[in-house]
């Protein structure tokens, strides 16, 4: 079995009035949909393609 590349993003690497502490990992698109989900709905982004590849570009390698 091909091990999949797992990618990450933290919060804490992004200031905010919220100060938070979430961490998300696993494959890209997995992480991809969980921190634009988290954008919106906790720090009050917009759904939009830019915010989608701006998070896209800040994913590291695990």
């Amino acid at each position: 079995m091909a091990s999949m590349n797992r990618k990450f993003i933290d919060c804490r690497a992004f200031p905010s009035e919220k100060q938070c502490t979430l961490a998300i990992a696993g494959t890209e698109e997995e992480v991809l949909t969980v921190a634009v989900r988290h954008a919106v709905q906790e720090h009050g982004h917009e759904n939009t393609a830019e915010l989608r590849e701006q998070i896209r570009s800040m994913l590291k390698d695990e």
